[in-house]
């Protein structure tokens, strides 16, 4: 441990509830805005622009296949950034990190297609997709902590919501965004170049975020490890060593909330616009749903999708993480074995009332993340910790659920994509069976 460089000023800077929630908010909107267009681009259109065309099924696998990167790549966004914001604070990182996705998205913007670069195309869209993992990974922990470290008595949960809601803002207008460029520029337009329009936005929201971002200060709870010499020089090795099973732990809650959110916006997305026809095993592939009408349907759960996280932050608080989760993860599970019975032979409305559904689940249970996850650590690891259990989930649950999610509709219908969701839940809820109850935990004192 490094030794005390600094006391505490007599009254310290603080931030503002509401200088907490925008900054929280508007950075993690942001990147999840950078994240979500990759992942509708590549459903929609990379298929077309970076990859060969001759087989149109491979084509399409190799673009999905790309989404899995980021989350491989998350956990080394997760080590790198955790690593500085645990040694040099929460706010500087967190810029860093805004930025690295940022420059990511905008390359993806610029990159030309195959049939103008050839190979080169897909090997520089997988090394930017790698680069909006890294800083994504870096992110979401930096955020949850602003959130919570300043956040009064009571209401962790609360104030934990607010980093959350980015995930359900950035993915309304990531959606929001192509439904716009394919409205008024067609859908041959929005193939050609318009998709690009997206991702070259980010500069500007990238911009609003550093201004807020730049305007804060570092959290009290830091501030007092700081001046307490706590500070460790290898934050993520230790964090490995001494505190592995809390990771293991948040990696396994977080499991089954990432495996439901890219089944509803990833796997029901290909699910549902694919031409109406069976596979061999003779299990219906897909809906022939028109790409503009779910989107539309994806609109309106990201509305609901926001509400709930809301919601499961304040009840989080009000029950206790632990009751409220498991809860909610049963939940899910039942919600998993009732896929077939809605999407089977299922037509617009019916997908909107499982995407409806399946995203309001989703905000209950991605609601008290932000607040669990760090409470599973100490001030001079949370950082790390934080964001690894985050990302090693994503990985766990996220990485490659839709690709797995398509073979298993092929083979045993989507009784076989429910039962992997249910399978995930009983993960999830085993985790937190052995849980402590964190609510009422003191940050500064959590290890000491």
């Amino acid at each position: 441990m490094s030794r005390p460089a600094s006391t505490l000023p007599a009254t310290p800077p603080r931030n503002s509830p509401r200088q907490v929630a925008i900054a929280s908010l508007v950075g993690t909107a942001i990147e999840f805005y950078d994240y979500y267009i990759y992942a509708a681009a590549a459903v929609l259109v990379f298929n077309n622009q970076f990859f060969p065309k001759a087989d149109p099924s491979a084509a399409m696998l190799l673009s999905l296949s790309t989404l899995a990167l980021a989350f491989l790549a998350r956990p080394i966004g997760s080590a790198l950034f955790g690593h500085f914001g645990d040694r040099i604070g929460r706010k500087r990182t967190l810029v860093a990190s805004l930025l690295t996705m940022g420059v990511s998205t905008v390359a993806i913007g610029l990159l030309p297609g195959y049939d103008s670069i050839g190979l080169w195309a897909p090997v520089l869209l997988c090394i930017f997709r790698i680069g909006q993992g890294i800083g994504l990974g870096g992110e979401w922990g930096g955020a949850a902590l602003v959130a919570t470290e300043n956040a009064p008595d009571g209401k962790r949960g609360w104030y934990g919501s607010f980093p959350q809601l980015g995930a359900p803002i950035g993915l309304f207008a990531a959606n929001a965004a192509f439904f716009l460029v394919s409205y008024f520029l067609g859908a041959e337009a929005m193939v050609a170049w318009g998709w690009r329009i997206p991702f070259l936005l980010s500069v500007v929201l990238v911009g609003v975020g550093l201004y807020v971002r730049l305007n804060l200060h570092e959290s009290l709870v830091f501030q007092k490890a700081e001046a307490a010499g706590k500070k460790l020089h290898a934050p993520v090795s230790a964090v490995l060593r001494l505190h592995g099973r809390a990771v293991l732990q948040g990696t396994l809650i977080m499991t089954t909330t990432y495996v439901l959110f890219y089944l509803m916006t990833a796997f029901v997305q290909v699910y549902s616009k694919s031409p109406a026809a069976v596979s061999a095993a003779g299990h219906p592939t897909g809906l022939g749903i028109p790409a503009n009408t779910f989107t539309g349907i994806l609109l309106i759960g990201a509305i609901v999708f926001g509400v709930c996280t809301s919601v499961g932050g304040v009840l989080a608080d009000r029950y206790g993480r632990r009751h409220w989760l498991m809860g909610v993860t049963l939940a899910i599970m039942l919600f998993g074995f009732g896929m077939s019975t809605f999407l089977a032979g299922a037509g617009a409305w019916t997908v909107l009332l499982f995407i409806v559904v399946g995203l309001g689940l989703m905000g209950l249970t991605f609601g008290p993340m932000a607040a669990l996850l760090p409470e599973l650590f100490p001030t001079e690891v949370r950082y790390s910790g934080a964001s690894l259990a985050y990302n090693f989930g994503a990985i766990v649950g996220a990485s490659v659920p839709t690709l797995v999610a398509l073979e298993l509709n092929k083979g045993y219908g989507l009784w076989g994509v429910g039962l992997y969701l249910a399978a995930n839940g009983v993960l999830t809820f085993g985790a937190l069976w052995v849980l402590r109850e964190t609510r009422n935990l003191d940050l500064a004192a959590v290890g000491a």
